[in-house]
């Protein structure tokens, strides 16, 4: 049976993960710090707690696994614009002590996640393909495009393979309160409790938005066939207005919430759409998505079940 160790595993997208990778039949270790109880609803992984800081628990939760799905950040885009050095000191630095430890362990290949939000930047064009130069102008960003690159060191200097996931906008259920990312996950949060939604900006900026089990559909033939690429955009290929997703919400809520509308920080980007014809055209569409309405549907509640 073919092993898999998931970094991040009680995380948002790194749980769901989880879940499809012993559905499909592998062996899953699921490591995290587990500050709350798992979020994953298989009993079928091995769960491993550790710190993502500590390499000794990185060497232990890699150790003899197939493949490692690198799949924790220690920072969102707000919290890496505060302190700029905070991606360099953690994320960047401890991903680099990760790869290392996945040479020493013989894994074959890692997954990593990157961003498809932030990695191009504001260069004006309708949606971006992986042929795009990659501009970040946030340290979030420019995080990601730095481990991207150090993935290629690895692989040209120890024979580590990779693929690096671009991953758009996404959102869902298990997004953990505390982690303030993503305009839907806060929005319905903010409108259960009764509170104004934060709109940055006008209204116009467009995002591609995936809800996360359309996301983990993408993934899993990924991990049974090696593509002919190393890098793939994964997301929805549409774009939404931020107008559109709070008309949405309202729709969705039945709630006619209030805006506080707010200056739009320096490091957004107007619009972020992605092009996934690479994808598409070597493993197909995946089926019916759930879609935007549907999926913030299931988001809200969730979220609503959590306040009863």
């Amino acid at each position: 049976m073919d092993s898999a160790a998931v970094i991040g595993a009680n995380g948002f997208l790194g749980s769901h993960l989880v879940d499809a990778l012993v559905r499909e039949g592998l062996h899953v270790t699921a490591f995290d710090r587990f500050s709350a109880k798992p979020s994953f609803t298989t009993d079928r992984a091995r769960p491993v707690t550790g710190d993502f800081l500590n390499r000794s628990d990185l060497d232990d939760a890699v150790a003899g696994q197939r493949y490692v799905f690198h799949f924790l950040s220690t920072t969102t885009p707000a919290t890496a614009a505060g302190d700029p050095t905070l991606d360099i000191r953690t994320n960047v630095a401890q991903t680099v002590e990760l790869l290392e430890s996945c040479v020493a362990a013989g894994v074959e290949r890692v997954f990593y996640a990157s961003t498809g939000g932030a990695i191009y930047g504001d260069q004006g064009k309708p949606e971006y393909s992986e042929a795009d130069r990659a501009l970040p102008v946030s340290p979030y960003g420019i995080g990601k495009l730095t481990i991207e690159h150090y993935l290629e060191f690895f692989r040209r200097t120890h024979g580590l393979d990779y693929t690096v996931l671009r991953i758009s906008n996404p959102y869902g259920t298990r997004q953990h309160p505390n982690r303030k990312q993503g305009l839907i996950p806060i929005a319905l949060r903010r409108i259960a409790q009764g509170q104004p939604v934060l709109q940055f900006g006008d209204g116009s900026m467009v995002r591609d938005y995936i809800y996360v089990e359309d996301l983990v559909r993408m993934i899993l033939p990924l991990v049974r066939t090696v593509g002919r690429h190393r890098l793939y955009n994964m997301g929805s290929g549409t774009g939404s207005s931020v107008a559109e997703i709070l008309q949405t919400l309202r729709e969705v809520t039945g709630v006619d919430f209030a805006v506080d509308v707010r200056p739009s920080p320096p490091t957004f980007v107007d619009r972020v759409v992605l092009d996934t014809a690479r994808y598409t055209s070597e493993f197909g569409t995946l089926g019916e998505p759930v879609g935007l309405y549907a999926g913030i549907e299931r988001t809200y509640e969730e979220i609503r079940r959590e306040r009863d």
